[in-house]
C-alpha cells in the first residue's frame, strides 16, 4: 500500500518518516519531491571490476550546472536525508525529469526499512542535459511492508553523499 501525500506529511509529523529539508510545496498526490545535492562521483578507471575498489572523483556541482554528454553516467546525492523504521521508501524520477531523458536510478530504487540517509541517485543520461544542485530531480514514495519489520544495518547504512559500489566487498565476504 503506497502513503498519500498527506499521509506521508502526518507520518513525516509523527517521526515514523524522516526527511530532512521537509517542504511542503514538494508534497504530492503520493510522494516528496528530492533535490540534486551538491556533489557528483565520476569514476576515473577505464573498466570497473565489482573485485575491486574502482577509482573515482567527487565533484562539486557548479552553480552555472554540470553538462552530462549522451550516455554519461555519474553517482549524485539527494539534499534530502531520508528514511524510515515503518515503511519503505522508494526513489522514482519526476515526470519533468524524465522527459528530460535523464534517468535517476538505473536499477537501484529502493531504501531499505531502517535506512537513513542522502540517497545516491544514478545518473544516466540518454540525451546532453545540465545538472543544477538543488533541481527537484526526483520522488520519494512510501510502501507500507508486510511482515515482521528486520531493519537495514548494511554496507550503505547511513550514506551521507554519493557512495560508489562496495560490491569488492561482497566478493571479499564470500571467500
Amino acid at each position: 500500500m503506497i502513503l498519500t501525500g498527506q499521509e506521508i506529511r502526518r507520518q513525516y509529523e509523527s517521526g515514523r518518516i524522516k526527511i530532512s529539508h521537509f517542504d511542503e510545496t514538494g508534497l504530492t498526490t503520493n510522494s516528496h519531491d528530492l533535490r540534486l545535492g551538491t556533489r557528483i562521483l565520476r569514476y576515473t578507471c577505464d573498466v570497473l571490476d565489482p573485485r575491486q575498489d574502482n577509482s573515482y572523483e567527487i565533484i562539486e556541482i557548479p552553480p552555472d550546472g554540470y553538462p552530462m554528454s549522451r550516455n554519461d553516467f555519474v553517482l549524485g546525492e539527494t539534499l534530502e536525508m531520508v528514511g524510515s523504521d515503518h515503511y519503505v521508501p522508494l526513489i522514482h524520477a519526476r515526470s519533468s525529469t524524465a522527459r528530460l531523458g535523464l534517468f535517476v536510478h538505473v536499477t537501484a530504487d529502493l531504501i531499505d526499512i531502517g535506512s537513513y540517509g542522502r540517497s545516491t541517485l544514478q545518473l544516466y543520461a540518454t540525451l546532453p542535459v545540465r545538472l543544477y544542485p538543488y533541481m527537484r530531480i526526483a520522488q520519494v514514495t512510501f510502501w507500507k511492508p508486510r511482515g515482521e519489520i528486520e531493519l537495514y544495518d548494511g554496507k550503505y547504512a547511513g550514506s551521507l553523499g554519493p557512495m560508489p559500489s562496495l560490491a569488492h566487498r561482497d566478493f571479499q565476504a564470500d571467500r
